[in-house]
Parts: C-alpha cells; sequence; structure tokens
C-alpha cells in the first residue's frame, strides 16, 4: 500500500513550520552526539519548558499532581520526561520511547601507544557498524574521564572551526591489490582501527617520544593523566555538523539520526504539551540499544520501572499492584528508525513492505530477524487504533518490515517494554545509509513522526 507524498500536502505556513523544527532538529544533533550530550541536551529542553527534577522532589516528599511536569536524568546516559494526567496512574500513561546512543569508536581501558615514530588510542567499536567507513574520515572526540578523586573532565575535540581531527588511516590504492580481494567484513580487522593522533617527539625524551608528547597537550589542556583513560568514556564520532542535504534542502545528512531523529520529536512531543493531559505522558530516551539494551542505563534494566514506581508513591498509589497496572495498561509507541527503500539496493527489499523517504512517519507491527525472532509484534487492535488517532490528527504515515524476511533483521526496545504487558508497536522515521557515519533523513518525514507523536499523546 502506497502512501502519498507528505510534501505534497503542506501550505506555506506549515513548510515554515517544518524548516524551523528541522533546524532547531540539526541544532540539537550537533550538540548531542553522545548519550550522554543527547541526556544533557533533554534536560536543558525540560527545564525550559518549567520541567522540574524528580530526584529533587522525592527527597522532599512532595506530592505530585495532574499537570505537573517532572524529568529524571539516570546515570547521565538516559532520560524520562512526564506530565501527569488527570487519570490515576494506574490507568496507564502514553509513553513514547526512543534511544540516544548511536553506533560509533569506543576507547579502550588503556589506548594509549606509540608504534613507529606515530601515536595512538586504540578503539572498540559499538554497534554495528561497516568498518571501512571510518576509514580516512575526520574524527572528533566527546566523552568524559572522571579522575581517581571524582573530579570529572568534559572532553570535545574535533568539533571547533581551529580544533584539530583525528583519523583512522587507509592503505593506498597503488599497493592495495591484496586488501581489494577481501569481503568487506574483513577488509579492515577491528583492531586495526586506532585513531592517528600524534607524530611531533617530545624533546629529550628517549622512550616514546611521541607518546610522551601526546600526554603532555593531555596533562596542559586537561589536567588528564595516562592511567586517567581507566575510568574515562571518550567516543570517536564524525567531526562536523549536520547539513541540509540536496538542492532542494529537502533532506539532512548527519550523524546519529539512528536512532535521535525519533527522540528528538519524542522529547519535544511531550516537552511542547500544554494543559493537564488525561493519561500521563511519557517520552523515556534510553541507552545501550545499539548493543542490545544492556547495562544499568539500557532498557532491560529496571531503571524505567524504578522511576514509574517513584512516580506512583509520590502521585499516592503506594503499593506494588500500582506500578504493575501503571505499566499493564500504557501505551507506547517505540520511537525508532526503520530502513528506508534505497533504488541503489532495492534487492535486499520487498518493495510492497517498505519504507519511503518522505511520505510521513512509519509503523512496523513487528521487527525482529527472518522468522520474527526478537520482535514484540503488536496486536492488531492496537495496530487500528493508531491508525484511527493518526487519520483524525491528519498525520501522514506509512507501514513497513526492515528488509526481505531472509535479508536479516534489526530490533528496537519495544520487546523489552511489551514484557510488562502494554501494548507497543514501533514507529518511527526511515533512514538511509543507517548506521554509517553519516546517514540521511527526510524533512518531512522528521515533522511528520512529531505530528504523529503529539497526536498519540493527546489522543
Amino acid at each position: 500500500m502506497y502512501k502519498a507524498i507528505a510534501w505534497e500536502h503542506y501550505s506555506a505556513e506549515e513548510r515554515a513550520r517544518l524548516n524551523a523544527f528541522s533546524d532547531a532538529y540539526r541544532s540539537f544533533l550537533d550538540s548531542a552526539k553522545t548519550e550522554r550530550e543527547a541526556a544533557s541536551e533533554a534536560e536543558r529542553v525540560c527545564r525550559a519548558a518549567g520541567f522540574r527534577n524528580l530526584d529533587a522532589l522525592i527527597q522532599s516528599g512532595e506530592p505530585l499532581g495532574p499537570g505537573d511536569r517532572v524529568y529524571r536524568k539516570w546515570m547521565n546516559k538516559s532520560f524520562m520526561a512526564f506530565v501527569i494526567g488527570s487519570d490515576s496512574l494506574e490507568d496507564g500513561m502514553n509513553i513514547l520511547g526512543a534511544h540516544i546512543d548511536s553506533p560509533r569508536l569506543d576507547l579502550k581501558q588503556n589506548p594509549l601507544f606509540e608504534e613507529e615514530s606515530l601515536a595512538y588510542l586504540d578503539t572498540h567499536y559499538y554497534g554495528g557498524i561497516k568498518k571501512y567507513q571510518w576509514l580516512a574520515l575526520p574524527l572528533a572526540l566527546h566523552g568524559v574521564v572522571v579522575k581517581r578523586d571524582g573530579d570529572r573532565v568534559e572532553v570535545t575535540i574535533g568539533e571547533a572551526e581551529d580544533d584539530p581531527v583525528l583519523c583512522i588511516t587507509d592503505l593506498l590504492p597503488h599497493l592495495a591489490h591484496e586488501q581489494m580481494e577481501k569481503t568487506a567484513a574483513k577488509f579492515v580487522e577491528g583492531e586495526a582501527l586506532n585513531l592517528l593522533i600524534g607524530s611531533q617527539p617530545e624533546a629529550g625524551c628517549e622512550k616514546d617520544p611521541v607518546k610522551q608528547a601526546v600526554l603532555t597537550v593531555l596533562k596542559r589542556d586537561w589536567g588528564v593523566e595516562e592511567e586517567d583513560f581507566v575510568s574515562a568514556e571518550l567516543e570517536a564520532v564524525p567531526a562536523g555538523r549536520a547539513r541540509d542535504a540536496g538542492l532542494d534542502r529537502s533532506m539532512i545528512l548527519g550523524y546519529g539520526h539512528d536512532d535521535r531523529v525519533c527522540a528528538y520529536p519524542s522529547l519535544m512531543a511531550v516537552a511542547d504539551f500544554e494543559g493537564v493531559p488525561r493519561r500521563t505522558l511519557c517520552a523515556v530516551l534510553a541507552d545501550k540499544e545499539e548493543i542490545g539494551s544492556v547495562g544499568a542505563s539500557g532498557m532491560n534494566s529496571h531503571f524505567f520501572e524504578n522511576t514509574v514506581a517513584e512516580l506512583a508513591a509520590l502521585a499516592g498509589c503506594e503499593w506494588e499492584m500500582s506500578v504493575r497496572r501503571a505499566l499493564q495498561n500504557s501505551r507506547m509507541l517505540s520511537s525508532d528508525v526503520t530502513a528506508g527503500f534505497d533504488p541503489a539496493y532495492a534487492g535486499v527489499f520487498d518493495k510492497r513492505n517498505a519504507a519511503r523517504l518522505g511520505r510521513g512517519v512509519c509503523f512496523s507491527k513487528y521487527t525482529g530477524a527472518r522468522g520474527k525472532s526478537g520482535s514484540s509484534d503488536a496486536n492488531a487492535e492496537f495496530m487500528a487504533l493508531v491508525r484511527r488517532v493518526m487519520d483524525d490528527a491528519g498525520v501522514c504515515w506509512q507501514t513497513s518490515e526492515l528488509g526481505k524476511v531472509d535479508a536479516g533483521g534489526g530490533g528496537t526496545i519495544a520487546w523489552l517494554c511489551a514484557k510488562y504487558a502494554m501494548n507497543v508497536i514501533d514507529c518511527g522515521v526511515p533512514v538511509l545509509s543507517m548506521h554509517a557515519p553519516w546517514e540521511l533523513i527526510s524533512k518531512a518525514d522528521l515533522w511528520e513522526a512529531y505530528k504523529g507523536y503529539c497526536a498519540f499523546l493527546e489522543g
């Protein structure tokens, strides 16, 4: 079933709103290249919209009532925002759930070494990447170093106009005959993804003089010692800003569309809500989705459930069944991207069940792989409900699967939230070049996602 092209339905006024929203999203992408930065940006947005820190209310014991707006940042890597509804929390919430981590290169805990008078940082790739795409590319370093005494040092290198950038070298084609015969998976090994960071030796130093020169810079500019890498979280990401793409400026090329292109409109749909909703509204932006949602800041942990329990206590629902009922009776859009149909690689798509750029926000009844492995598979009744909500609100939407049945697959956080027995379906933006250093989306799909998320919260 083919849906109309969203662009054909926009008035001049709506196009102006679409472009303003796209500009704000581009700025968000530039400021949120890591999950920590995304959580901090979300906190900034919510504070500006009048949300209060839930942890402060937990400490004070101040009760929550209809219309109250609260947020919680968890371990500086995940984020939740709530607008309390007039109905009891036990009646359930309307939830938008996205993730804010993206594929990247993480520094190892002992990363710095010198070889043949060149200094390198050793990395371990995070999430599913094509390793060859990260060669000969300007890279920036983002993250935090926590010293032994607890002092935190925020690090960003490679984004300012006069900053140096880092890179991973590639082999010149003149000598690459054997390399070019390898499969893409073996074109470069994971252990070869080393960031070149220096070549100038420290004067008067005999052992590893280039490495020592790098350590001198780290000490001078950030007060960081080599041992501090052990308690650091530093990520190599593509350097540079997100840009309008296409001569018609209809698209955005940027790093981290997966999944910040869904996280941003999810957050803004809750932050922009005015008044008192009937059901409590929630946006949850989680970490670690790209590696299975594991760890204390991933959706497979209990941080979300625990936060709902804190909300219930402050809202006067202090027994365990209140929390169970609140989660079970909730409805959720798992706001995550899907693969956009790419004519250059048409063979891996089922054309009748593929998302097209510019045709609106996309619903995926199930994801998973091959025999629907790892999928929550939303029920038909809930699919009918979201159809009605979208149509009534004039939202352009489409449906898709990730690709042909035997071509591969993927997953989202939907199945983890479905464990609470809530209704949940994947709903997000089609992306081209997904998991590449630079990904591509349509501004129309971003806008329709925001409209759809707002309609879901209100409906």
